[in-house]
């Protein structure tokens, strides 16, 4: 029965259905699509140190509660009804929080703070509640994962309360307590320590998830290229500023999906600590991932705002850091995964560091396709070398 008793909450072991990916999942992370735009919005419109603190900092946020979540649907089955009403809640509180983003640091960080300590410590609650019965181990687990949302909330809130400088510092003492919190295994006095053990996970279903997610990161990337084009005169640069564009999320796709996300699900899946992998390829390695994807929607949008400017470090920073941001997550994914860091990844990350010698030689729209030919290289690197060896082989890191 749908509202039977909790322990018909959780994914059937063994099932078919028991890595798959539901159509309630895939709704839930439609409100990520706001907020992987919104993201990048506001990256784009205080390019500053600051600017950039303010990004990282959002973005560390977002992914956490969406992490957390794909986490939870890993045991809960969505297609139960009160799994499902509990992510169709979260949704909503995620339109909040990424209506916010914008003035999170501003006037609606109440807002933001109260949407985002919401998702956090009411989906721990539940799922504290739903496995109460079901799975003891997990139980005390998030017993112990709540604790520690519950500990960060108070400077979430307190520093939505609180102007200026001092809510930055409140809200990164909050992430560093959350990202802190699974590498100390979650440890609370009275209820002892969270083991890799305890995180019995499908490697394919959290592979997939976090597949799906980049996705939607890169649809970002693509739409965002169409619409500022379809806004721009039509020029023979403005038509080369938009294929550098299109064709450098197609390198980012390549470079993720080609073989680094099969390759993951397969390692996990036959290892005999999944919980720890994945917590390292999912949880921590897909950070500078999405941070990648997401600099990259600016600097295309840099690209097509300042094609004949001289490049500067100001440039730089847009226009490379996007890939070389993504290189780095990949280099860590695939690292983690294969324990081999791919080495056309580390030759892609050197040519990029390269290209800082071209300035202030070249012009942005240069510089820009010079960061692509780089991804492409990349791109093509991997897949000549890691297509050349049989299946069973290509757990090795590329030659």
């Amino acid at each position: 029965m749908i509202l039977g008793g909790r322990e018909n909450w959780l994914r059937a072991k063994g099932s078919k259905n028991e890595s798959k990916v539901s159509f309630v999942e895939l709704f839930f992370d439609l409100v990520f699509v706001f907020s992987i735009s919104q993201l990048a919005h506001a990256l784009a419109e205080h390019f500053t140190p600051l600017g950039a603190l303010e990004a990282i900092m959002l973005i560390f946020a977002v992914w956490w509660v969406w992490v957390f979540t794909a986490w939870v649907t890993n045991w809960l089955d969505p297609d139960r009804m009160p799994v499902r009403i509990m992510l169709f809640t979260l949704m909503f509180a995620g339109l909040i929080l990424s209506a916010s983003i914008p003035e999170a640091f501003g006037e609606k960080a109440i807002y933001f703070a109260g949407a985002y300590v919401f998702m956090q410590v009411g989906r721990s609650l539940f799922t504290v509640y739903a496995l109460k019965d079901a799975s003891q181990a997990n139980h005390r687990n998030f017993l112990r994962i709540t604790s520690w949302l519950v500990l960060s909330a108070v400077f979430w809130i307190a520093g939505a309360l609180i102007e200026g400088e001092a809510r930055v510092i409140l809200w990164l003492i909050a992430l560093a307590i959350e990202y802190a919190a699974p590498a100390l295994g979650f440890r609370v006095p009275g209820l002892g320590k969270s083991t890799t053990a305890d995180w019995d996970v499908s490697g394919a279903h959290l592979a997939e998830r976090c597949a799906l997610f980049i996705i939607i990161c890169l649809g970002e990337a693509v739409l965002q290229a169409g619409k500022t084009f379809a806004e721009q005169p039509v020029t023979p640069l403005i038509v080369a500023v938009f294929i550098t564009a299109f064709v450098g999320t197609v390198a980012l796709w390549w470079i993720y999906f080609q073989f680094g996300h099969e390759r993951a699900a397969h390692r996990i899946e036959h290892d005999d600590t999944p919980g720890s992998m994945a917590r390292q390829a999912f949880t921590y390695a897909h950070i500078p991932i999405l941070a990648g994807i997401i600099l990259s929607v600016v600097g295309d949008e840099f690209l097509f705002a300042h094609p004949h400017d001289a490049a500067d470090m100001h440039a730089a920073a847009a226009v490379l850091g996007g890939p070389a941001v993504f290189l780095f997550g990949n280099l860590w994914f695939k690292g983690v995964t294969t324990g081999r860091p791919p080495l056309s990844h580390m030759v892609g990350l050197a040519g990029l560091a390269l290209l800082l010698l071209t300035l202030p030689m070249v012009v942005v729209y240069q510089l820009g396709i010079l960061a692509t030919a780089v991804l492409v290289v990349v791109a093509i690197w991997e897949f000549a070398s890691l297509n050349r060896v049989v299946p069973s082989a290509r757990s090795a890191g590329d030659h």
